[in-house]
């Protein structure tokens, strides 16, 4: 007989038993089957004790929740926490097929955009399943954790984890939620050509959260599209993140003159983000947070 428990949207459990005997059924054991983020089924002939994850974000997922000895590498980004260095690497751009195998992973962990299908049908091939996740919003990284939590049999922390993040959320949302005028923030990725944060990211949900709004509006194709400088002059945004004063006026401004008309130049609303805190959609999403409410209510 088959057993279908559904937890959670997009987490679908398939525990597979036999109507037969005590000795068969446990000489099969049961299998465990997930759907991830993409909608791919991803079959696990049992509960996963050697993970890692081919994104950094999801690095950090794994050491806030699950036990460090289940965690068997790291990518060359990985800086946090502390423990990551104790780790072997794998590289993941591109991936080093015979590193995870020598790693013998029961399940390897992504982000979309981070992996290509290609490399996972690969590794899946060698016996090695991929599992992704994908973000829209703030509370899909607290969804993510959760659904980590499941997959690691580790729900209890995953649980106490995401709540904790939520409330915190909660209450930073909650002290903008009146806010009259909403700055426009433009935050560049690149200087040339110039690359943005674009509406379809994660900081357009953070920047909601805290009364404000992203200034690219329109929806790209990508989520960090390319503008131009006359398209950067129209947002004309309030905030401008990317880089401290100094150095966006050496690397950015030298390039575009003009730009020194908009608001942010005008006013001296520059700064510099720390880039592993707003580039990483993972457990620390709220001091990214609460670091970008500082630059917006200095």
């Amino acid at each position: 007989m088959y057993l279908y428990l559904k937890r959670l949207p997009g987490v679908l459990f398939l525990l597979i038993a036999l109507a037969c005997s005590p000795d068969t059924k446990q000489q099969t054991g049961e299998e465990l089957v997930l759907q991830d983020g993409l909608g791919r089924e991803v079959r696990l002939p049992h509960q996963p004790k050697r993970v890692l994850a081919f994104a950094s974000s999801m690095t950090e997922m794994l050491f806030a929740v699950c036990d460090t000895a289940n965690i068997v590498g790291r990518t060359p980004q990985c800086d946090y926490p502390t423990g990551v260095y104790s780790k072997p690497i794998v590289n993941n751009y591109p991936v080093d097929l015979e590193q995870v195998l020598a790693l013998k992973p029961d399940l390897v962990f992504t982000v979309e955009g981070i992996t290509p299908l290609e490399i996972a049908a690969r590794l899946e091939e060698l016996g090695i399943p991929v599992y992704y996740q994908k973000y829209r919003s703030v509370e899909d990284i607290f969804q993510g954790i959760e659904d980590l939590g499941r997959i690691m049999n580790r729900e209890q922390q995953a649980n106490h984890l995401a709540d904790s993040l939520r409330k915190q959320v909660q209450a930073i949302e909650h002290r903008y939620s009146q806010q009259a005028h909403k700055q426009r923030v433009l935050t560049i990725t690149w200087s040339d050509p110039i690359y943005v944060y674009g509406q379809n990211t994660i900081l357009t949900d953070q920047l909601r959260i805290l009364g404000a709004q992203n200034a690219v509006q329109e929806v790209f194709d990508q989520p960090y599209p390319a503008l131009s400088r006359e398209y950067v002059l129209k947002l004309n945004p309030d905030v401008l993140l990317g880089g401290s004063p100094e150095r966006l006026e050496k690397e950015f401004f030298s390039l575009y003159p003009e730009l020194r008309k908009i608001a942010a130049y005008q006013n001296k609303r520059i700064y510099a983000p720390t880039g592993n805190l707003i580039e990483r959609p993972g457990p620390r999403v709220v001091e990214s947070i609460v670091e970008l409410e500082g630059f917006l209510y200095p």
